[in-house]
């Protein structure tokens, strides 16, 4: 889906500011800061709301990747790493409020952004007073290239819809529907498909389900009849389980080829009996990746008590992605440089932080699930290479 590699959002966007008199010239580093003082990090997310799963895992995560990339120290260059975190629920306009209040405290670096909705807020809030911001599992593709200051920790939704389309052989004349929720992540699945498999001669449509929705019979009613053939699911949040079981319900995951991406571990034993009849694309699930950088990450999470899941890699990557950049000195403009074209090893493998628009390439996974109930869990069937995936550059 082409894209300028520095887009300009929708004026409604644009107008979000900064005006607080503690913050001095935008990307100027507080005094009390200095050559010696803390690194103000500030992470937003969602650690309440319909979200707030996802938010753990990230902020375990990023936890995770403070410590290993600091080798335990949670200090860079004997100067401490002094991590802020703030609830944005969910709501953007929380989320936009929680950024001014940490830039207007000294923060120069913020992370986070559960939310697709969120993340779009955000972005121009850096953009407009000089901070870096590392967006997480937020997957609109709207971030990638948003501005000069916003990079991404996690996969974006291009990535999502390119592993999909490996599950076919041709899509030349096939008829395609997304399944998805009326937000803008489920927009953007609609605007992704649209653009990889119309380009190789699918025809795609769309049927769309309120957020809040709680009957979700209908829209499976819809589905079985449109009989496309391919079903492509882009669902989040805590009405999953009840849209699995309307799917299941009117026959559509036994009369239709259905792709979905894997969500997180809780969420297996919903599939049941039909886990057999759904193809699953993989951001990340635990095992997908044997690296020594996913076993650091695993031994970090698991001696605080977490489990490592779908998100828990987007706030491992975002904590290596902050010290790189905070590693460069207090200059923003230095960070950023010090994070375009940076090539490292993450919990994947190999990453690479594209220096044009800021997109992070890396490999995705197709999987299947064994096992029943609370046994069930994914096996990887195939490594999908970062190249074979990757989004467009913007002209």
């Amino acid at each position: 889906m082409p894209q300028s590699s520095r887009r300009t959002l929708p004026a409604a966007l644009c107008t979000v500011t900064l005006v607080l008199s503690a913050c001095g010239a935008p990307g100027a580093i507080p005094e009390e800061q200095g050559e010696d003082g803390p690194i103000k990090v500030g992470v937003v997310y969602s650690a309440s709301g319909p979200l707030a799963t996802y938010g753990k895992l990230y902020y375990e995560g990023f936890q995770a990747g403070l410590d290993y990339a600091t080798d335990g120290t949670m200090e860079l260059d004997g100067r401490p790493i002094e991590v802020t975190e703030m609830d944005d629920a969910g709501d953007p306009a929380k989320a936009v409020s929680a950024a001014r209040e940490l830039i207007g405290s000294g923060h120069t670096i913020l992370a986070g952004s559960t939310s697709s909705g969120v993340a779009v807020q955000v972005a121009p809030v850096a953009a407009e007073n000089e901070v870096l911001f590392v967006s997480g599992p937020a997957a609109t593709d709207a971030i990638t290239g948003v501005n000069d200051y916003t990079f991404r920790s996690g996969r974006q939704t291009y990535q999502d819809i390119r592993t999909a389309a490996t599950f076919m052989a041709d899509p030349d004349g096939a008829d395609v529907t997304v399944f998805a929720q009326q937000s803008a992540f489920g927009q953007d699945n609609v605007d992704a498909v649209t653009a990889v498999l119309e380009e190789q001669g699918a025809t795609v449509d769309s049927i769309l389900a309120p957020p809040d929705s709680t009957d979700l019979i209908p829209f499976a009613e819809q589905a079985r009849e449109a009989d496309p053939d391919l079903l492509f699911v882009a669902w989040a949040g805590e009405t999953a389980s009840a849209m699995w079981q309307a799917l299941g319900q009117r026959g559509v995951l036994e009369s239709t080829k259905v792709v979905t991406g894997l969500d997180i571990s809780a969420s297996y034993p919903v599939f049941g009996e039909h886990k057999g009849d759904i193809e699953f694309l993989a951001h990340y699930f635990d095992g997908a990746a044997d690296t020594e950088v996913a076993a650091a990450m695993r031994e970090r999470v698991e001696q605080d008590g977490g489990t490592v899941d779908l998100f828990t890699p987007d706030g491992f990557t975002a904590a290596q992605m902050v010290v790189r950049a905070a590693s460069a000195g207090d200059d923003t403009q230095e960070r950023i440089s010090a994070l375009e074209g940076w090539t490292f090893d993450g919990v994947k493998g190999e990453l690479t932080v594209r220096a044009e628009d800021h997109a992070l390439l890396q490999p995705m996974y197709q999987a299947r699930l064994t096992g029943s109930g609370e046994d069930a869990h994914p096996e990887l069937v195939e490594s999908v290479p970062a190249d074979r995936i990757a989004p467009p550059v913007g002209e």
